[in-house]
C-alpha cells in the first residue's frame, strides 16, 4: 500500500501523522510511504529522518493525496484538504464529526473511508488513540488555566499554589476520566486545591483510592456542580462521550455566579465544548473573556508540545496503520471490532451513531457498509 503523509496545515499544528519509526516499519513490511516537505519539522524529525528508513519526500500535499492509498494525519481535514479525498481512499486521522456538519458532508461527498481515531475502541472499553492525547491536554489543562488566571492576560491574578498567608487557587475539574485524572494530578502538583466530579460511582472510588491524598472528588449532580463553579478560581471541562458532542454542564447563566476572572479551560472542545459559551480558539489566539470569565478553547492543545504529542500518538496508532496496510481496511476492520468501532464514513455513507444523532443524517450500519 501507498501512505502518504501531509503536513498539517491547522493553525499552529506542529505534530505529523507518521514518526520516522512508524515510516520504517510500514516500508520493513513492503509498503511504499510518502512525506510531504517538512511535515515533520515542527515535531523535530526533518526530511532526512524519514528519508534515511526509505521513505519519500514530496514536494506538495497535492501529491499525497493524488497519489495515497492511506492518507495518515492528525488534526481533522481542513477544507482545502477536503477537496482533494476521493472515493477509494483510506483516510486515518481525528475526525471528531459530531460537532462539525460542514466536514461531515464533505467527507460524505467525497466518498473517502475515513476511520476516526477518536471512536476505535480497545478490549478494556477505553480509546487507545484518544487516550495518549487526553493524556497530553489534561496535563496541559492546569498550565494554560494558570497563565490565563495571570492578571495581565484578563484573569483574576491568583497564584496556583499560593505562598504562605495566602491560600492556594481552587480547581474544579468536570470530569475523572482519563483528561480529568491527568488534569487534577498537575493542577494539585501546582499545589491548587483540587476537586473532580464525575457521575461514575464506580470512578470515584477508584480516584479516591488512589488519590485521595492528593485531590478530592464530587458526585457531578447540578447542585455540586453549581456549588463548586461558583467558588472556583479555575474549572477544567474534561467530559466525553465517545464520538458524540460534549455535554454542556455550565450554561452561560451560571458565569454570574462565579469570580470575576475566573477561567474556564475547556478541554472537550474538538468535540463542541463542554461550556455553553465555549467557542474554538487557536494557539494564536488562545483566549477570550464573556461575562467577566476568561475561555481557554484551544481545539488542539496537544499541538503546543508537538514532539512529545507526536511520539506518543505513533506509539499508539502504529499497530492499526499496519493492520489497515497490510490487510486492506475491509479485512482490518473485520479481524478487529475494534479497529471497525473508528469507521465513521464510507463511500458516502455515514456508519457512526452517536454522530448520526448529533447532527440529524442517516447512519448505515458498519457491517452493511463494509459489503458496500
Amino acid at each position: 500500500m501507498l501512505i502518504g503523509c501531509p503536513k498539517e496545515i491547522k493553525v499552529r499544528e506542529y505534530r505529523v501523522g507518521l514518526t520516522p519509526a512508524a515510516a520504517m516499519e510500514a516500508i520493513l513490511r513492503g509498503h511504499k510511504v510518502i512525506i510531504e516537505t517538512n511535515a515533520g519539522t515542527g515535531a523535530g524529525f526533518p526530511d532526512q529522518d524519514y528519508k534515511a528508513v526509505g521513505a519519500e519526500i514530496v514536494g506538495t500535499a497535492k501529491e499525497i493525496f493524488a497519489r495515497a492509498d492511506m492518507v495518515v494525519k492528525v488534526k481533522e481535514p481542513q477544507p482545502v484538504e477536503r477537496q482533494q479525498l476521493r472515493e477509494g481512499q483510506i483516510l486515518f486521522t481525528y475526525l471528531h464529526l459530531a460537532p462539525d456538519l460542514e466536514q461531515t458532508k464533505d467527507l460524505l461527498e467525497s466518498g473517502v473511508t475515513g476511520i476516526a481515531y477518536e471512536t476505535v475502541t480497545d478490549r478494556m472499553g477505553g480509546l487507545p488513540l484518544l487516550a495518549p492525547m487526553s493524556e497530553v491536554a489534561g496535563k496541559l489543562a492546569p498550565q494554560v488555566g494558570s497563565w490565563t488566571l495571570q492578571k495581565a492576560n484578563g484573569g483574576r491574578g491568583v497564584l496556583m499554589g499560593g505562598v504562605p498567608g495566602v491560600g492556594p487557587a481552587e480547581v474544579v475539574v468536570l470530569g475523572g476520566g482519563v483528561v480529568g485524572t491527568h488534569a487534577a494530578r498537575v493542577a494539585a502538583g501546582m499545589g491548587a486545591q483540587v476537586t473532580v466530579l464525575d457521575l461514575s460511582l464506580h470512578r470515584m472510588r477508584y480516584l479516591d483510592d488512589a488519590f485521595s491524598s492528593v485531590f478530592q472528588t464530587r458526585y457531578a449532580s447540578k447542585g455540586n456542580t453549581a456549588e463548586l463553579i461558583a467558588s472556583a478560581d479555575m474549572v477544567i471541562g474534561a467530559v466525553l462521550v465517545p464520538g458524540a458532542a460534549a455535554p454542556k454542564l455550565v450554561s452561560r447563566a451560571q458565569l454570574s455566579t462565579m469570580k470575576p476572572g475566573a477561567v474556564l479551560v475547556d478541554v472537550a472542545i474538538d468535540q463542541g465544548g463542554c461550556f455553553e459559551t465555549s467557542h474554538a480558539t487557536t494557539h494564536d489566539d488562545p483566549i477570550y473573556e464573556v461575562d467577566g470569565i476568561m475561555h481557554y478553547c484551544v481545539a488542539n492543545m496537544p499541538g503546543a508540545v508537538a514532539r512529545t504529542s507526536t511520539i506518543a500518538l505513533g506509539n499508539a496508532t502504529m499497530p492499526f496503520m499496519l493492520a489497515l496496510a497490510d490487510k486492506g481496511w475491509r479485512k482490518a476492520c473485520a479481524d478487529d471490532q475494534h479497529l471497525k468501532n473508528g469507521l465513521n464514513v464510507h463511500a458516502g455513507m455515514l456508519t457512526y451513531d452517536a454522530v448520526g444523532k448529533a447532527l440529524g443524517i442517516d447512519v448505515i450500519d458498519p457491517d452493511a457498509a463494509m459489503k458496500k
